[in-house]
């Protein structure tokens, strides 16, 4: 049986220019991440990490998994967060071979103040009412979803 071609639809113009904005947004978001990652000493790989960690320890192999990259890679990051007092390893409940990266206190409070000095995320958020921002809010969950 022979297959039939799937007709592809060019995106509308209206399509293109959000795909655009959203472009624009990441790049911002990323560029002032990096920016506060800085004003800690930390590169944009150990902020990472470590704001995930701030919310739950984690296996090192589901922490490569979060951050697409590999667990040797991870090891290192680990190692330098921990070496400053960011992060601890510690065996997990669940599975004593298993060790879990875990944000120190002071990696919370690290992960915190660099969650509070993105500015871009906040202040052109703070500008929309409740309900733009709530509206906004779910449009962004439901293209997640999708």
């Amino acid at each position: 049986m022979a297959t039939i071609p799937q007709k592809t639809h060019r995106p509308d113009d209206m399509t293109l220019e959000v795909v655009d904005l959203i472009g624009s947004v990441v790049a911002r978001y990323h560029q002032e991440y990096e920016e506060a990652a800085a004003e800690h000493a930390l590169t944009g790989a150990q902020a990472r990490l470590l704001s995930l960690l701030s919310l739950e320890p984690l296996p090192m192999r589901k922490l490569a998994q979060r951050l697409r990259c590999e667990p040797s890679n991870v090891t290192g990051i680990v190692d330098r967060l921990e070496s400053r007092g960011l992060v601890e390893r510690r065996p997990d409940p669940a599975d004593r071979r298993v060790k879990l990266a875990a944000a120190t206190e002071e990696g919370r409070r690290v992960a915190r103040s660099l969650r509070e000095s993105l500015r871009f995320a906040r202040e052109p958020l703070a500008g929309l009412s409740d309900q733009e921002r709530l509206a906004l809010r779910d449009l962004l969950r439901r293209m997640l979803d999708a």
